[in-house]
């Protein structure tokens, strides 16, 4: 049975403290609708373990399929088998991960034989897994959010050795060993463990307790002892009478370790009630901004949103959450969200997804020419993602844009499509994934891909950046359509504009897969010639056999090969 109108938290209780069932009070689950499934210790595992396996069956293979689909689970004990698929995000609703223990298998598999390359959009998050053979398997490529678990056990990030693109993890406690295997990339931000094997081309260790031996480039690790600043993303939450509420991190600086050592993530909760729940089948832009207006926090529970006008978040402190990645498409060659320049402001868990008329920009943060400082409370976006065709036809011209100073971005996978529908150069069009205007802008996780012209373009001073995996676009025609400059070939994966005085960035993979003859890219990344522009730890290389990356940083570095395979590495620059 599915549980849309009662929590078995009172139950869960009553069993645990040896009391009655029937004198504690059980409060309403709020409405999620028809692809939102919560479940309670009560129910029967065999009941539990139908319901995932129903949705498992959908989304196992279901890359750029329309449904979507959250796994909530109160707190509480679980014998169960919980397989991740597409679009699927499995949350434990306590305070601290280790109120809701899962005992059994959890994990993330490569949908064809051990290659995880496209094991994308998933999330698993808030609780506790004992693993039954003693490792969790977790193979991954991007946007796969692993936040706030605690794994009794080891963990591995592949499947028997297969290849897997890079992931992320943060607020995590693995008892055991990460074992990173044949992983391409991986970035691990605030997190403990008791150790970590393997390393590929670029792994990035942010604010770790337990952070590996060794130094970039043998072993390919980048080490930051603290994170400079950052909050948590907001969490959903239900408390011991059975009230849902959303948990808001504090901002921390300087920070090492999880947040929830104590018990408890420091911050604050905001009653559930002070949200506006929207459903995909029901809701429109113009019902979601009137709920906005009115002061209202917003909760996007799984669907695909198609919005013909932005939805614009206009009061500072808004936040602003998706389940089971919720999916704006604008319409109408609009934005699909917009904020105002305002402190506080959270977005978190959302999957951008350009319709087939051209927008200007995806999510537009701050309008253009905002002054306004935020340093004390900053603007944040956490596992927000982009995507341009595969599923349809898609065009924007900048996914993300970023006008507002101190914001900070924790994850994000910014991508044109190499593969599925709607793919092609004159087909599913982006120039850039990312734009950055405001200045002291922090990024944590940053993939960004294929997109026509500069994957990333920083026109703001002071930014920083942990963390970068871009592979260029495969599809350029001809050196014609894919030059940026009289001499220059190619538009640069990271660009820092010729104005910017002071930037800084670590662990930077930038890789190329072209598919026509006599197509190259003068440099991966390109920077002026400041002592205030510093970068560390960078890596170019050719996958495909065509073409090449001919300097890794200005002229710096030297070419890609594949015959004999050539990846340059620059350690610091200048």
């Amino acid at each position: 049975m599915t549980m849309s109108k009662l929590t078995g938290v009172g139950l869960l209780l009553g069993m645990f403290a040896g009391v009655s069932v029937s004198v504690i009070a059980q409060q309403p689950t709020p409405d999620f609708g028809p692809n939102v499934q919560v479940f309670s210790p009560s129910m029967l595992p065999k009941d539990i373990q139908a319901q995932i396996d129903k949705v498992y069956a959908v989304q196992q293979r279901n890359e750029f399929g329309p449904e979507r689909n959250a796994l909530l689970f109160l707190p509480g004990e679980y014998k169960v088998d919980v397989p991740i698929g597409f679009y699927t995000e499995a949350i434990g609703l306590g305070a601290s991960p280790d109120d809701v223990r899962i005992a059994g298998d959890v994990h993330a598999e490569p949908v064809r034989g051990t290659n995880a390359t496209v094991t994308f959009w998933r999330t698993a998050e808030g609780f506790s897994v004992t693993p039954a053979g003693g490792t969790m398997r977790w193979a991954v490529s991007q946007a796969a959010p692993f936040r706030r678990m605690h794994i009794h056990g080891d963990m591995v990030l592949h499947k028997n050795g297969g290849w897997a693109s890079g992931g992320w993890m943060s607020d995590d406690l693995i008892d055991g060993t990460v074992n990173a295997g044949p992983q391409q990339q991986w970035i691990a931000r605030n997190s403990e463990w008791q150790k970590w094997t393997g390393s590929n081309w670029n792994m990035v260790f942010v604010g770790l307790v337990g952070a590996p031996e060794g130094e970039w480039p043998k072993p390919p690790f980048t080490k930051i002892a603290q994170t400079p600043v950052v909050r948590e993303k907001p969490f959903l939450q239900v408390d011991a009478k059975g009230n849902y509420s959303v948990r808001v991190p504090q901002l921390r600086r300087n920070s090492e370790g999880i947040t929830w050592r104590a018990g408890v993530t420091p911050g604050k909760t905001i009653p559930l009630n002070e949200f506006y729940i929207a459903r995909a089948d029901r809701d429109t832009a113009a019902t979601i901004n009137a709920q906005l207006a009115k002061g209202k926090h917003l909760l996007l529970t799984p669907g695909i949103y198609e919005l013909s006008e932005a939805l614009h978040v206009t009061r500072a402190d808004t936040v602003v959450m998706g389940l089971g990645f919720a999916t704006l498409r604008p319409t109408q060659g609009n934005a699909a969200m917009t904020t105002a320049d305002a402190d506080g402001i959270i977005i978190a868990g959302l999957l951008f997804d350009a319709g087939a008329t051209k927008s200007p920009v995806l999510l537009e943060v701050g309008p253009a020419g905002s002054k306004t400082r935020h340093r004390n409370n900053p603007i944040s976006l956490h596992d927000v993602f982009f995507r341009v065709g595969g599923a349809a036809v898609g065009r924007t011209d900048s996914n993300l844009t970023i006008n507002s100073n101190d914001t900070i971005v924790d994850h994000t996978w910014i991508w044109r499509a190499d593969h599925g529908t709607g793919v092609g150069w004159d087909k599913n069009l982006s120039a850039n994934g990312l734009i950055v205007n405001g200045n002291d802008v922090t990024v944590y996780g940053l993939f960004v891909e294929h997109h026509q012209e500069y994957q990333v373009l920083w026109n703001g001073n002071r930014g920083r950046t942990y963390f970068y995996q871009s592979e260029i676009p495969y599809d350029p025609p001809n050196q014609t359509s894919y030059t940026s400059a009289p001499g220059v070939n190619g538009w640069a994966s990271y660009k820092v504009a010729d104005n910017v005085t002071a930037h800084e960035a670590w662990g930077l993979g930038i890789y190329s897969v072209f598919t026509k003859p006599s197509v190259t890219l003068s440099h991966a990344i390109e920077v002026p010639e400041k002592p205030g522009v510093r970068f560390h730890h960078m890596i170019t290389v050719a996958l495909g056999k065509l073409g090449e990356i001919s300097n890794v940083i200005n002229k710096t570095g030297g070419a890609t090969a594949t015959d004999p395979r050539v990846t340059p590495k620059v350690t610091n620059y200048p």
